[in-house]
């Protein structure tokens, strides 16, 4: 249960996290060894600090392939274990622990969300007649089939 709980985490909120701050180096570090708990280590630049951008290439893995890096001078790390966390007690720790703020979305993103979830529920009743649709088109095909092989018997025992 609590690997789904960290891949949610994974899946929905790291890559949030990664757009709205690209300059801030984050990776999260997996894996199958249930005695090193999963960690995520976010790099922080102090102020004024010019550090060689060593950790841009930092990419998260689930198999223990991309130890997060010792932090360059004039860098600091902020560390999160995610052992037996669900993912909003990880999104939490990571605003206390960081000092972020959540985006909230402007009235005209509100609305386009609105719009966008509306055009979702309206695509899904659609999916839903087309399918009944299909359905009953591959089904009078099917009795349509059935019907000339039973023609073509009852033709040939006629005969």
């Amino acid at each position: 249960m609590a690997n789904h709980l960290r891949r949610k985490f994974w899946r929905e909120n790291l890559p949030r996290l990664k757009y709205w701050n690209p300059a801030t180096p984050m990776i999260v570090n997996r894996h199958n060894d249930n005695s090193v708990p999963p960690t995520m280590t976010i790099y922080f630049r102090d102020d004024g600090a010019i550090v060689e951008d060593q950790n841009s290439s930092l990419h998260s893995s689930t198999k223990n392939e991309s130890k997060a890096p010792l932090p360059a001078d004039g860098e600091r790390t902020v560390t999160i274990e995610m052992r037996n966390q669900h993912s909003t007690t990880i999104l939490k720790e990571f605003l206390s622990k960081t000092g972020a703020v959540p985006v909230t979305p402007t009235p005209e993103e509100l609305v386009e969300m609105q719009e966008a979830e509306e055009l979702r529920r309206r695509g899904e009743v659609d999916r839903v007649r087309m399918k009944k649709t299909v359905d009953a088109a591959k089904r009078e095909k099917s009795l349509m089939a059935q019907a000339k092989t039973e023609a073509a018997a009852f033709k040939a025992t006629a005969v």
